[in-house]
């Protein structure tokens, strides 16, 4: 079975270096202009994988600088044809491959097959579904292996041994491995049982599996690529395009993408 695109930029990066740099940022934020033009620059700057977040009104993951650039892209008048847009002017330009990180229920409001379709179209490379677990997706799964887009569902450190291998069965790209339960933001320390998780999730059968939650400096992720396949930054990004725009960002991008070469 040929690797997905993601797939092979993780791969490309194991190969080259430690392992995988995979960005957040939300779409739309502070404009869709900037969030063009800032994941464009994650991307010539060391990020493997660029992940873009839905503005959603109800972020239960998020912490409090993610909550905040959501809102700010949703008061702007976010609307979904917009992070469509935002991929494929993207994908026009450079060739690391887009995720979009979402709840479910804007997929659901948009249409499902609908928003598969006009993802794919836009170049898109998959989903990210912090909100629906694989015994839950019957419709997503069938739809996403028809139109060819990875699914990525999440692991917790508290997911059993069985919903694991259920995960690691219908998950394609990556695993989102959790690195501690909670909200996302930045952390001085990471749980020891992201280590854990990904161990567990190598027995559960996974290939590939991202750490993400609380990474946020270079020796962060040099650690996370000593055991994982990826490392997944957002936090920090998030905030350094808030603070100092796509110039700051550039210059964060590169230092912690250093990591990765450790």
């Amino acid at each position: 079975m040929t690797a997905s695109t993601v797939e092979a930029a993780i791969l490309t990066a194991k190969r080259e270096r430690k392992g995988a740099l995979i960005g957040y940022l939300p779409v739309a934020f502070p404009d869709l202009d900037t969030s063009v033009d800032a994941a464009i620059a994650m991307a010539r700057s060391g990020v493997d994988v660029i992940e873009f977040g839905v503005p959603y009104s109800d972020p239960v993951m998020d912490g409090l600088v993610i909550q905040e650039a959501t809102q700010t892209a949703l008061k702007a008048g976010f609307k979904l044809p917009q992070l469509f847009e935002a991929i494929r002017r993207v994908t026009d330009v450079v060739d690391a491959p887009v995720l979009v990180m979402t709840y479910w229920n804007p997929v659901v409001q948009y249409g499902v097959e609908r928003f598969a379709r006009d993802l794919a179209a836009a170049g898109g490379a998959g989903l990210i579904t912090p909100d629906i677990t694989p015994d839950a997706a019957a419709e997503w799964i069938e739809i996403s292996k028809r139109v060819g887009l990875d699914r990525i569902f999440l692991a917790a450190p508290t997911s059993s041994d069985e919903r694991l291998r259920m995960i690691s069965e219908h998950s394609t790209g990556f695993v989102y491995t959790v690195s501690t339960m909670g909200i996302t933001g930045e952390r001085s320390e990471l749980d020891a049982a992201a280590r854990v998780l990904t161990g567990r999730l190598r027995d559960a059968g996974s290939n590939l599996a991202c750490v993400g939650i609380g990474i946020s400096n270079a020796e962060q992720v040099a650690t996370t690529l000593e055991y994982a396949d990826g490392a997944i930054v957002g936090t920090v990004f998030v905030r350094a395009l808030r603070d100092g725009g796509v110039e700051r960002l550039t210059q964060v991008v590169r230092e912690i993408a250093a990591g990765a070469s450790r």
